[in-house]
């Protein structure tokens, strides 16, 4: 993997470090790589992932549970009324989501990347990983695609199947705001070091993907609708010539969720946290290695 650049040094004591060089630009976490001891660093890093692993893993988790056995959902599941609060649907829905954008990703991913979602291809553009013509062309692409979807599956479905995302019957817009920005972050963190760093699991990164989004639909799809994607939820108000007073959510909401993921990106690109534990992927391949030599001595 390619070293990320180092800026240019500054300043007369080595061992200090300061937020900005001459001309301005904040390079703290380049002094901080370069100057703390490599054993430290890895530790920082390591504590660094297991804090944001630890938070999306119990947020997802608690969401989740909250989703079924909040008061109003389980006055909901003894009226069967709401279909928010049945766990059995949730469960659907978060399955039909997952193994959509699984069977998709995987379908496309050698050629445009899969990325099916603005705010996916947002953060794309901001690591500079898509061009940023070519990524508002992808955005285009994907509300059209996107919009025609939702046309075709009104003329073919049945009357008050579409369905649009809204906010549960006890959910703020503040809420759904940012419900929306974190199960956003999961997916593109999800993306981010699944597929866009490259290792010996990227071929089936689109299986990883699609469980985040799963996860996230089963989390959320009680509170907003589990947009994630604001493609998702304009097409479907265009198509119903509907838009509620709190739609920006749905755009504002996932944008926030892939800058605050790019920045995590970025922070453990500029740290390297491949140091942490450099040899995973020579572990890979030595098991894949071993397997075959034993797999080679029975056949024989």
């Amino acid at each position: 993997m390619n070293r990320v650049p180092v800026l240019p040094q500054h300043g007369k004591n080595e061992h200090t470090l300061s937020v900005t060089n001459s001309q301005g630009h904040i390079y703290l976490l380049d002094q901080f790589r370069e100057k703390v001891p490599l054993p430290i660093r890895n530790r920082a890093i390591a504590m660094l992932s297991e804090f944001v692993g630890t938070f999306l893993f119990i947020l997802m988790g608690l969401g989740g549970n909250s989703a079924v056995i909040n008061n109003f959902a389980i006055a909901q599941q003894y009226k069967g009324g709401d279909i928010r609060a049945d766990p059995a649907k949730i469960l659907y829905l978060g399955t039909v989501w997952g193994l959509a954008i699984t069977v998709n990703a995987w379908t496309f991913f050698r050629i445009s990347g899969g990325l099916f979602n603005p705010a996916v291809t947002m953060a794309m553009m901001v690591t500079r990983a898509v061009p940023p013509l070519d990524g508002f062309l992808d955005i285009f692409s994907q509300l059209a695609g996107a919009i025609m979807a939702a046309a075709i599956a009104y003329a073919l479905f049945p009357p008050g199947s579409l369905a649009g995302t809204t906010l549960g019957p006890t959910t703020s817009v503040t809420q759904g705001l940012f419900i929306e920005m974190f199960i956003t972050a999961q997916v593109v963190i999800a993306i981010f070091l699944l597929a866009t760093e490259k290792n010996k699991a990227t071929y089936i990164a689109p299986v990883g993907i699609g469980m985040a989004v799963a996860v996230s639909v089963m989390m959320a799809s009680a509170y907003t609708g589990a947009a994630l994607n604001p493609a998702r939820s304009f097409a479907v108000c265009v198509i119903q010539g509907s838009f509620p007073p709190y739609h920006w959510i749905y755009w504002i909401g996932p944008g926030m969720g892939a800058l605050l993921a790019t920045g995590f990106y970025h922070m453990i690109r500029k740290l390297e946290y491949w140091t942490v534990n450099p040899d995973v992927d020579q572990y890979e391949t030595k098991v894949g290695q071993n397997i075959r030599e034993i797999a080679s001595r029975v056949s024989s």
